[in-house]
């Protein structure tokens, strides 16, 4: 398995951080592998894949230069540079990255994430960084760009939800859940960031990134010895489009906007999270919280600052009474997984 060997000062100075370049490289991938690991990325595969075969058909060189890129078992790094972490930058912003990489530079990395020598015509191509920036730039603008608010409102939720997790249980409880069998406190300032067999690497002194994405896509990443980032597929929001399947009786009962809000607080979620997960706006969810609150159907509790609510044991029952089923959610990385290495 591969570990980094943290410090206090690692982990005291780690932050959440989003990341639009992240999340365009996660759907790349997802659109070269043509696999999905639920339904809600199943829809969004469907939808896009053809416009992307027709373009990699179009220029076997962008085809053959994601392939080499996105490697077997890792990434080459020029595609997935580390995250800035002094405030979020725009996707214009973080592509200027990739495409200024000398063309040598990202040759070699070819090499690194291939395995072996890089094959013509990419072996002698001089504009390698710059294919790369425009096609994760159609990326962005045909498949992402459409529906970033809604992936940028789901990311935000994640990130309170890790948040309220670090200060209910932890580091342990937070980095167990972050990508479940992958990813795991060991313990003597160990963490382990994948499953593969790479020596470990020391992040004392540097600063841990957290990166979250919607596709069910992963890797990581460092910036010489200064900063480090785990790339993790967030929660389940898009796992499941429409949610928990809500009871014709509960939706009679409670109204099916508020019966939606209450199925999904089996687990903690805050205002912004349940904005994000069911659609509605904030006015409406905290009118459905405020009823649910009064007839004693959930609770409310503060985890740092934010404000976490689920049920009460009469809302469970009431939930599973009526037979309530929870949604698929999405999983840990998938054997597809990348991890970018130096």
């Amino acid at each position: 398995m591969g570990w980094w060997q943290m410090d206090a000062d690692a982990l005291a100075g780690s932050r959440f951080v989003i990341s639009p370049l992240a999340e365009t490289t996660a759907a790349l991938q997802t659109l070269d592998l043509r696999s999905s690991a639920h339904p809600g990325e199943r829809a969004w595969l469907e939808a896009h894949l053809p416009a992307y075969r027709a373009r990699s058909a179009a220029d076997p060189v962008d085809a053959l230069l994601v392939r080499a890129a996105l490697g077997t078992t890792w990434n080459a790094d020029f595609v997935t540079p580390t995250p800035s972490a002094d405030g979020e930058r725009s996707f214009e912003e973080e592509l200027v990255r990739v495409r200024e990489t000398p063309t040598a530079e990202a040759v070699a990395d070819l090499a690194v994430s291939l395995g072996g020598p890089v094959p013509e015509p990419l072996a002698s191509a001089t504009d390698l960084p710059y294919r790369m920036a425009e096609l994760l730039a159609w990326v962005w603008r045909e498949t992402v760009l459409p529906t970033w608010p809604r992936r940028r409102r789901i990311l935000e939720a994640d990130v309170l939800a890790r948040t309220a997790m670090l200060t209910r249980g932890g580091w342990a409880a937070a980095l167990d859940e972050l990508n479940p069998g992958r990813t795991r406190w060991l313990g003597g300032g160990r963490l382990q960031v994948n499953s593969r067999d790479y020596p470990p690497r020391s992040v004392a002194g540097g600063q841990l990134l957290f990166v979250p994405v919607t596709p069910s896509r992963g890797w990581v990443s460092w910036e010489g010895t200064e900063r480090y980032a785990i790339v993790y597929p967030c929660t389940g929001a898009l796992a499941d489009a429409e949610g928990p399947a809500v009871p014709t009786a509960l939706a009679a009962l409670l109204g099916s906007a508020r019966a939606g809000v209450l199925v999904r607080l089996e687990s903690p979620l805050s205002t912004s999270q349940l904005v994000a997960l069911t659609g509605q706006g904030l006015g409406s969810v905290g009118r459905h919280l405020r009823v649910l609150l009064d007839a004693r159907l959930v609770r409310r509790r503060r985890a740092g600052r934010s404000v976490l609510y689920d049920w009460t044991e009469a809302g469970a029952a009431l939930v599973r009474a009526q037979g309530a089923r929870k949604g698929p959610r999405s999983g840990a990385l998938g054997a597809g997984a990348r991890t970018s290495t130096e």
